[in-house]
């Protein structure tokens, strides 16, 4: 196994800074994988992004986490950000999964670790506690997809996100190449996922829309935009996606399914206008011991960047017996 590092460079912004935190690097399932690790010798605490995401939107939150006695790492999934694209062709949870516990177990030597995510991070994340109960202190989940159990939610209206905001799923489930094909542009590709961060309403209004120096531009916009430029990585990014059509796109079947051993905050930003509206109520049936399910005002979709607060101080809460051990 190797381990490689990156150092930072200035930027005026840390918050849109790409350059704010060393770059680590591991190559033990056979490819460069990049991470972030922030708070050496704390609590474990491993934070898994979603699409259209990267390490990029947990910003905001690493160096309060890891002031609070976390270590903090936070990777790029393979094929997304600065890490490379899997040597196998697989980009589903199973994949995914499987890396972070390697990154985590193998690569860092920890015996046990803090769970947080959503989006894609939700499922591979869920998979982790469920594939490793013996290793999981904690989780925090939030805006996720989750498994449905019929019987318990039988009784739960809107438990299907809403159709109309569903084309994007269908299209890069069903015909990933015709879509890469149709954006053969940096520009093309950037402009496609920035519709994610502010014309789909993921995001509660205004959340990646603030003013910058040039109008009609946005900095944060273009600061989670960026990594998506690459054609082969923006390419790799659907895999998720067509391994929920297709099974020849999974590497391994995933775990998704009820929890009943570990303790887990529910958050939920209700602006999102892309996940189950009733994620609260069906993800409390999910998890037997769950903390929560807490409604996040103002907030959406990317809760990391739009409620930094509720989403540090609700995980150090929940962990509080954890830290006081350290």
């Amino acid at each position: 196994m190797a381990e490689h590092h990156e150092r930072p460079t200035p930027h005026l912004d840390p918050d849109i800074d790409a350059g704010r935190f060393e770059i680590h690097r591991s190559d033990v399932r056979g490819f460069s994988q990049a991470y972030v690790r922030e708070g050496v010798g704390g609590v474990p605490l491993l934070c898994v992004h979603g699409w259209p995401e990267t390490k990029r939107i947990f910003w905001k939150v690493i160096e309060p986490l890891a002031a609070a006695g976390f270590e903090v790492i936070v990777p790029d999934l393979r094929g997304f950000g600065d890490s490379d694209v899997g040597p196998d062709g697989f980009h589903d949870v199973f994949a995914h999964s499987a890396d972070l516990a390697a990154l985590v177990f193998d690569v860092l030597g920890h015996d046990r670790v803090v769970l947080l995510g959503g989006d894609l991070g939700g499922p591979v994340v869920q998979d982790l506690a469920l594939r490793f109960p013996d290793r999981i202190d904690r989780m925090v989940l939030f805006n996720s997809p989750l498994p449905y159990l019929r019987d318990q939610m039988a009784d739960i209206p809107d438990t299907r996100p809403a159709r109309e905001a569903s084309d994007y799923f269908v299209r890069q489930g069903l015909d990933p190449d015709g879509l890469a094909a149709e954006l053969v542009t940096p520009g093309a590709r950037r402009r496609y996922i920035a519709t994610f961060y502010t014309s789909r309403f993921w995001a509660h209004p205004g959340a990646f829309t603030a003013a910058g120096p040039v109008p009609g531009v946005y900095p944060e916009v273009d600061f989670h935009t960026e990594p998506f430029g690459d054609a082969e990585k923006f390419r790799a990014s659907f895999g998720g996606y067509e391994s929920a059509f297709d099974p020849a796109a999974r590497s391994g079947e995933s775990r998704l399914g009820r929890n009943e051993h570990t303790r887990t905050l529910i958050l939920y930003g209700t602006s999102d206008h892309v996940i189950y509206p009733a994620f609260d109520r069906m993800a409390a049936h999910v998890f037997a011991d769950h903390v929560g399910p807490f409604l996040l005002r103002d907030c959406g979709h990317f809760v990391p960047w739009e409620a930094p607060h509720a989403l540090v101080s609700g995980t150090v809460a929940v962990c509080g017996d954890l830290l006081a051990q350290r």
